[in-house]
């Protein structure tokens, strides 16, 4: 485990002490499995976080999911069982983990502006380019992972603000036009949308970069503000009060000044899920984003929420999950975002996830020696 990772530790627990393991049914995680090899394989191996773990450890689970075709919930407990070892992620402060939850909205659209629709979801800028220790420029923050390349000088690249304003505008950089700049947000915020378009067509949208400024949630800015009960705070209720405050939207929008530019994701199986950052469909109830910089995709993770019942008819959340996507807002050891779908019903069923956690990582037999 590197030095990044010293703020929690991994614990050793047997599966018999994972509390809900006996009742979870990961069947459908192995046709993900395998959609996660053919990327490793075939494109390039995930981004190895700072815990350590990289596409080479996960690759004899992967080759063993290839060719495993569960005949049962039990039989596909037992090939987790058999093939990895589960740790507890510990944080050193004590504190649960945390999840929250989020999916592809349904948006309606128009692929030319009118008096309607008037607020688009832009393509990346080509004047946008990645940062890394050799060009990032002296005195920009090292968590800008984008910047702004014009005239042979690097900087930061214009925020929300000023692309609202009409910094692109001109640039032939639009996908669609939506009709309201609050469902264009939330589309921002969660990293994927669904395009429904005049003519009746389905077009699909995903993350593609960002601007680079640090992700600020407006909702932690509307409790500071005494406007909404920090109990009560939701996706709904966020969205009520920006309905209810029109003539403050922009102010409180402007707060967060990250900004997501998308790609076209062309739409194979209209059932199937977004593709997020693994480059793999998302799987409703089973994709899970993590925090890239300490874990590294394709890994499975066992979920217990106690307090969230509302996804299981009532009973604790208690799932495994694949690591698949990750989010700007998704900062730390045991902090996870878990997809609950596409469309409005999902929407609703993600908008108020906000509940503690116990977190358990699956590692491959061959290297869970190297965290005993």
């Amino acid at each position: 485990m590197s030095d990044h990772a010293s703020d929690f530790v991994l614990q050793a627990i047997s599966f018999d002490t994972l509390e809900g393991w006996k009742d979870d049914d990961p069947s459908g995680l192995f046709e993900v499995m395998r959609s996660c090899r053919r990327q490793i394989t075939d494109v390039k191996p995930y981004r190895t976080g700072s815990l350590g773990l990289n596409s080479e450890d996960l690759l004899p689970l992967l080759a063993a999911a290839a060719d495993f075709t569960p005949s049962s919930p039990a039989s596909a407990r037992a090939f987790f069982e058999t093939h990895c070892r589960p740790f507890l992620i510990r944080r050193k402060d004590g504190n649960s983990g945390f999840v929250t939850a989020f999916y592809e909205p349904d948006i309606d659209v128009s692929e030319r502006p009118d008096e309607i629709f008037r607020f688009p979801f832009y393509r990346r800028p080509d004047d946008l380019i990645d940062l890394d220790d050799t060009n990032r420029p002296v005195g920009l923050d090292k968590a800008y992972a984008f910047g702004r390349l014009h005239g042979g000088h690097v900087t930061a690249y214009p925020d929300r603000r000023t692309i609202d304003q009409g910094f692109l505008e001109g640039r032939g950089l639009e996908i669609a036009w939506a009709r309201s700049k609050v469902d264009v947000f939330f589309v921002h915020v969660q990293g994927a949308a669904r395009l429904r378009y005049q003519d009746g067509r389905i077009g699909r949208i995903t993350y593609a970069a960002k601007a680079g400024h640090a992700f600020s949630a407006i909702g932690k800015l509307l409790i500071e503000r005494g406007e909404i009960d920090r109990a009560e705070i939701s996706m709904q209720a966020i969205r009520a009060w920006l309905a209810r405050n029109p003539e403050r939207v922009d102010e409180v929008l402007w707060h967060n000044r990250s900004y997501i530019f998308f790609r076209d994701a062309p739409i194979a199986d209209p059932q199937a899920g977004p593709i997020a950052a693994a480059k793999v469909p998302l799987l409703a109830g089973r994709a899970l984003a993590v925090d890239r910089m300490i874990h590294t995709f394709g890994f499975p993770f066992f979920i217990r929420a106690e307090s969230l019942t509302h996804l299981d008819q009532g009973r604790p959340f208690r799932r495994l999950m694949l690591a698949l996507d990750t989010g700007s807002a998704i900062v730390g050891p045991a902090r996870g975002d878990i997809f609950t779908g596409s469309g409005n019903m999902a929407g609703e069923s993600a908008g108020t996830v906000r509940n503690p956690a116990d977190f358990a990582i699956l590692i491959p037999n061959a290297a869970a020696g190297r965290f005993d």
